[in-house]
């Protein structure tokens, strides 16, 4: 967890750890506090984090905490895995509108779409249904594009 005050103004410091914070997947569980499972990664992440808000004049701390239940447990699981599914679900939608597309724009499409599919991949903890549907359109993707490079002899 990390536990953190940051002054009023500027914003610019608040605005940053926000995204920051959404960037890694974090929860946050109140004002002032955010959470990510205990992975050497996310610690290292919140180190960092603690570190940008003390140079922001800010005050911050790094806890290693349990939940007292495992439906605590679930809880927070269940609030982190929702947040993916809904990415997981747009790069699905995005896999099948660019199945549609001529083969250049379907070709960046599939870059981009395995780029983001990394992207979410990195705070993703708890990975939802959703996960495997996306990955699924985004292979059927490169399947029809690889499809695409046969010759006219089937080669």
């Amino acid at each position: 967890m990390l536990a953190y005050h940051l002054p009023r103004e500027p914003s610019t410091p608040r605005i940053t750890l926000w995204r920051r914070l959404r960037q890694i997947g974090a929860v946050q569980l109140c004002a002032g506090v955010a959470m990510l499972p205990d992975t050497p990664r996310a610690r290292e992440h919140l180190e960092w984090l603690a570190a940008g808000v003390l140079e922001a004049a800010g005050e911050a701390s790094v806890w290693v905490a349990s939940p007292v239940s495992a439906a605590v447990h679930r809880q927070l699981a269940e609030r982190m895995a929702l947040t993916i599914a809904a990415e997981y679900e747009e790069v699905h939608r995005m896999a099948l509108r660019a199945a549609g597309e001529p083969e250049v724009p379907r070709r960046r499409a599939l870059v981009r779409l395995r780029r983001e599919l990394a992207r979410i991949g990195q705070r993703d903890y708890f990975p939802p249904q959703e996960r495997e549907r996306a990955v699924a359109a985004v292979e059927g993707l490169a399947h029809a594009e690889t499809g695409s490079l046969t010759t006219e002899d089937g080669r």
